[in-house]
């Protein structure tokens, strides 16, 4: 089933393919580009450490699992599939996030052959004792490099003071330990269990013919049962663990980010995400007053900075960067934001903020990598881009100042220090 959806607005259009092997597809032609770019994914990150497998049987593997099932399958009785790529002049890579593993090049030609390397070595697990074991120590090594940065141990531990169970709180590639568990048979569990084509995705933007992606697509994906597993992701209170945490690493400055935990049951939709920007840039952003304030006090310097997470299961903002007292940083913060709750935004602190997010949305959609990439992102968690352009368009003020108050509560807010040893 092919679907073509079209936006008023950006007056673009992009395809849906639904493939009879149960994959969606989706197209954005950019003939005018010179460069194409897609990604090939399935919705399994670090926090699938727990799942109903197929049979309905639960099962736990070892934390880091995910990432370490993406380093492996490049690796086929072949050879190494970076090898392909390289010899059509392409650019090969992958990540694992939160919540799904992606697969991605981009390229100036030989497009089709390249989208086959693609499609054919992420379908094509191969793990052996010798290979998963010859893993670990590069992994290993990735995992002592994260714990040395001050700026990823900050992020960690403010997750681990703001959720309770959540495997959010988990770094992403697990531990020493964690890794040095993990076997050939658990690789292959959460293979056949999660990258089910039920449970994947493929983003395609660029110069692209779609006959021959369609040819391609029919050619290389392998019919699969329906997929049945589900994962488990253990309940979460709506408090939090604790308002406070710090480490001493040798950094000249301390290092913050105070974080806003927001209880979730299921992904947000088109017009809470939207909201969420206009909201995170009138909070936080470089115009807005509580910026200002904490520039002119030399509370922040230009590492600081705002993100939004959120998927299904979570949901929460983070904000910070080098302050010479963050306490004194996190205050202000709060008192800003409890003032905005008394008295409200101005008109013109919304009407900035609109115009420079929409900006920027609308500008994503001249990268064939953001417009793959945020795709990919809106389908797993059941959203549509043009459709959050769209909300977009039409929020009020109102719709700004309801957010707030579902996701920003001083109730569930943490701080997390990085201090000078």
């Amino acid at each position: 089933m092919t679907e073509k959806l079209t936006s008023s607005i950006l007056n673009e259009s992009y395809i849906k393919i639904e493939h009879k092997s149960g994959l969606k597809v989706y197209v954005y032609p950019k003939p005018e580009y010179t460069s194409s770019y897609a990604v090939f994914g399935a919705k399994f990150g670090s926090v699938n450490t727990t799942f109903y497998d197929e049979e309905g049987t639960l099962t736990v593997v070892p934390d880091g699992i995910a990432h370490y099932l993406e380093h492996k399958l490049f690796e086929s009785e072949e050879g190494d599939a970076f090898a392909k790529f390289a010899a059509t002049g392409a650019s090969a890579n992958a990540y694992t996030s939160f919540d799904k593993t992606m697969y991605l090049f981009s390229c100036t030609d030989n497009f089709i052959t390249n989208l086959t390397s693609l499609l054919e070595f992420v379908q094509s697990p191969y793990f052996t004792d010798e290979t998963v074991a010859k893993e670990q120590g590069i992994i290993a090594q990735e995992i002592k490099m994260y714990d040395d940065s001050p700026d990823w141990r900050v992020m960690f531990n403010l997750f681990n003071a703001l959720y309770i169970n959540h495997p959010l709180k988990v770094d992403l590639a697990g531990t020493v330990e964690s890794i040095s568990k993990i076997t050939p048979r658990e690789l292959y569990s959460c293979y056949n269990n999660f990258y089910n084509l039920d449970n994947m995705v493929l983003v395609a933007v660029g110069n692209i013919d779609i006959e021959e992606l369609n040819a391609c697509l029919d050619r290389c994906l392998k019919p699969q049962k329906p997929m049945t597993a589900k994962a488990c992701i253990p309940q979460e209170p709506d408090g939090i663990l604790k308002s406070y945490t710090e480490q001493s690493f040798d950094v000249s400055l301390p290092i913050f980010q105070l974080g806003f935990k927001e209880p979730v049951k299921n992904a947000l939709s088109e017009k809470q995400l939207a909201a969420s920007d206009v909201l995170m840039y009138m909070l936080f952003g470089e115009s807005s007053p509580l910026y200002k304030e904490l520039e002119e006090n030399k509370l922040i310097n230009n590492s600081f900075g705002f993100e939004h997470m959120e998927s299904d299961t979570y949901s929460c903002v983070l904000l910070g960067g080098e302050s010479r007292d963050p306490q004194k940083a996190a205050e202000i913060i709060r008192a800003y934001i409890k003032n905005c709750f008394k008295e409200g935004f101005k008109k013109e602190e919304f009407d900035l903020a609109l115009r420079s997010v929409y900006g920027n949305a609308v500008a994503s959609f001249n990268s064939v990598e953001g417009i793959a990439s945020i795709i990919g992102a809106m389908h797993f968690c059941g959203r549509e881009i043009y459709k959050y352009i769209d909300e977009l368009s039409k929020l009020t003020l109102d719709d700004i100042n309801e957010r707030m108050k579902e996701q920003i509560s001083l109730e569930r807010c943490a701080l997390s220090v990085i201090k000078p040893k």
